[in-house]
């Protein structure tokens, strides 16, 4: 995912979240909101209760690769997930299908 694609702000992060549009699940709550431009972002948290800065950035990195799927299709969206202590209790596969 290119650096372009992605939210890194704390002012657009907390825009998304504050539009009030998601999706949740054991995993995962996705914050979505549409955008003008022609192409989406996507932004990724993961909270210090899910493990130290090396476990979180493996959970980033797995993320990543699960969303690059939606960056084919080519909407326009901003979106931020924000991944679940349930995340930690799936492997790799089981939270790929949801």
């Amino acid at each position: 995912m290119k650096k372009e694609r992605r939210v890194t702000s704390n002012i657009e992060f907390q825009s998304i979240i504050q539009h009030k549009r998601y999706v949740s699940n054991g995993s995962f709550v996705i914050y979505i909101k549409r955008r003008k431009q022609e192409y989406s972002r996507v932004g990724i948290s993961v909270s210090k209760k899910l493990g130290s800065a090396v476990e979180r950035n493996k959970i980033k990195r797995q993320c990543r690769m699960m969303l690059q799927t939606l960056f084919e299709l080519e909407l326009k969206f901003d979106a931020v997930v924000i991944v679940r202590q349930g995340y930690l209790t799936k492997s790799y596969a089981e939270n790929e299908k949801l």
